[in-house]
């Protein structure tokens, strides 16, 4: 368990803050986060990268609330995004444009103008398709669109293959042997402007070597382009550090850093690293509440009022997350099926999880940071969860509740 989530007097705490009171002030579910963990976080990768000029651009996907992007924004972090919408809010929370590298393989057109005025730093390009779009629209608007490819490695990173990028058969990226080519294609567009080269070959890797054998791949590119005469500011080697939801051993922030400048050897680019789990993954948890105690004829089911909407990657994965009481009750310890309300088979939280539990029980499902709220939506009506941000002993509520009149406000009724 994250240092910063602890029982103190046989009560969870976030920091200095029980988890009981932050239920009984805004509901549950909700999710909460540590303002310190995801500080430490940060700066356990900025350490790391202190001696090489670098680039921590936070992968906007993994957790979107405006707060966590201000706060890595005042940290000096800039963005990975992969939608013109992600791109409104790191505006939106004070992030810096032009440290945004604008990833995705299905950038629209308007999506393109926008990041183009804009000014980002960088279009991570993944197909020809995409590189003769954008070099007219960056005609059309007066401009040229700083670009580099992402290369699809052909690297099995070793990871549920929803959230594997790296492979020949993945949508993601230029192939590895075409991507020569395009670079030179890239030479010959006015309005376009090579600035690096990159990777990412998937999430929640908790192993070294596919991070090391990407690099290599993508090192003996930068020497043919090198060698041609195409010379690059930044080496972009993605993201994709995992965390320990169970049993996992992913290697350390400091670890894996060392041994991505090991493998750069004396490449003088600037490094982009762009971490999303591995900054806000461990830092948050979900509230949830049970609501009833149901005894099957082969399981029993603790019914709780958090769902598949609010936490979707049990259901999408079979994933995972560590499930903890509130406070030590006085109950009967007992092996459950944590389950929601939704009318799906597929709505579990947790298997067979020994809990001593009662009605109205608190439990917190932890590592709840990244693709949680971020993945959360409004199926069966449900509005979704409020989130808190904890400092110290401060509560802050970063985003409301939503109510069932928010969720209908934009449809109509035929006349």
């Amino acid at each position: 368990m994250n240092k910063y989530f602890r029982y103190v007097d046989d009560l969870l705490h976030v920091e200095q803050v029980p988890v009981t009171e932050i239920a009984a002030k805004f509901g549950t579910p909700c999710y909460v986060y540590s303002r310190a963990s995801l500080n430490d976080s940060w700066n356990q990768f900025s350490s790391a990268l202190q001696n090489r000029e670098h680039l921590i651009c936070y992968a906007v996907k993994a957790n979107s609330n405006l707060a966590i992007l201000n706060l890595f924004a005042r940290l000096g972090a800039g963005f990975d995004i992969v939608s013109g919408g992600e791109l409104q809010r790191v505006l939106a929370a004070g992030g810096d444009a032009r440290k945004v590298v604008f990833s995705g393989v299905g950038k629209s057109s308007s999506e393109m103008r926008m990041a183009l005025d804009a000014n980002v730093l960088c279009f991570n390009v993944e197909s020809s398709a995409e590189l003769e779009r954008l070099n007219e629209i960056a005609r059309d608007v007066g401009k040229v669109a700083p670009v580099s490819m992402r290369v699809n490695p052909d690297v099995d990173a070793k990871t549920h293959p929803y959230i594997s990028t790296g492979l020949k058969q993945n949508k993601f990226g230029v192939a590895y042997g075409e991507a020569i080519e395009l670079y030179k294609r890239a030479c010959e567009l006015e309005n376009l402007r090579i600035i690096g080269l990159g990777c990412h070959i998937g999430s929640q890797l908790t192993q070294v070597s596919p991070f090391i054998a990407a690099v290599e791949k993508i090192l003996k590119l930068a020497s043919v382009l090198e060698d041609d005469g195409i010379n690059l500011e930044h080496i972009d080697l993605g993201g994709g550090l995992g965390i320990c939801y169970k049993d996992e051993t992913p290697p350390a922030i400091a670890d894996y850093v060392a041994a991505l400048l090991s493998a750069l050897g004396e490449r003088s680019e600037r490094l982009i690293l762009e971490p999303g789990r591995a900054l806000v993954g461990d830092s948050g948890m979900l509230l949830t509440r049970v609501e009833y105690l149901k005894c099957g004829e082969e399981k029993n089911f603790a019914i709780v009022d958090a769902a598949m909407n609010d936490l979707m990657r049990p259901a999408l994965y079979d994933a995972y997350h560590e499930i903890l009481t509130a406070s030590h009750e006085k109950h009967v310890r007992n092996c459950y099926e944590v389950v929601g309300p939704i009318c799906e088979t597929g709505d579990f939280i947790g298997h067979a999880r020994e809990l001593i539990i009662g009605p109205h029980s608190l439990l917190a499902v932890l590592s709840a940071g990244a693709y949680g709220m971020s993945m959360s939506s409004n199926y069966n009506t449900r509005p979704r969860a409020a989130e808190v941000m904890i400092d110290g002993d401060a509560i802050h509520l970063v985003r409301e509740r939503e109510t069932i009149s928010q969720l209908y406000s934009g449809e109509k009724l035929l006349d």
